[in-house]
């Protein structure tokens, strides 16, 4: 680099303390740094974590749906429901098997989205294992979306 080079790119140094144990603070004490905005977002975070309550059933199938819900299309802003990637969801005691297709082959997210889906559906109270199968026939079209993914892209 040059002497000439701006402050903005100039390399910078970090100092790492490495320590062996971390004390916790006490129950409601205020974290270094503390704004409420920070504990307003764990709060959320927190709260809208699932129930430690295994599902069964149909009610376990919907909240794999819900779960696939969260999920939404890095070019598109639909979740991937909506969106009608997903063709079908299957419970087997608790072993999920999800089948859907992707927007095109060439998608930039094909190798990565179906460990995300994977994840997403173990994240459910319940689901033993998670099964994730990628087809290509019938092939995706905007036909698939439901309503609401549709309104939400100013289709309707």
């Amino acid at each position: 680099m040059s002497e000439t080079a701006s402050p903005q790119f100039a390399p910078r140094r970090f100092d790492v303390e490495i320590v062996d144990e971390v004390e916790k603070p006490p129950k409601g004490a205020p974290l270094a740094g503390d704004v409420p905005r920070q504990r307003d977002y764990l709060e959320g975070f927190l709260a809208a974590q699932p129930s430690a309550d295994p599902l069964e059933g149909d009610t376990l199938t919907d909240a794999v749906i819900a779960a696939l819900r969260d999920i939404f299309d890095p070019e598109i802003p639909v979740n991937i429901y909506d969106l009608g990637l997903i063709y079908n969801v299957e419970n087997d005691d608790g072993h999920i098997v999800v089948t859907m297709t992707l927007t095109t082959p060439h998608c930039p997210v094909a190798e990565s989205m179906p460990a995300e889906v994977e994840l997403r559906i173990m994240s459910v109270p319940g689901v033993a294992t998670a099964e994730v199968n990628i087809v290509w026939e019938p092939a995706w079209d905007p036909g698939k979306m439901s309503d609401e993914a549709k309104l939400e892209l100013g289709m309707l």
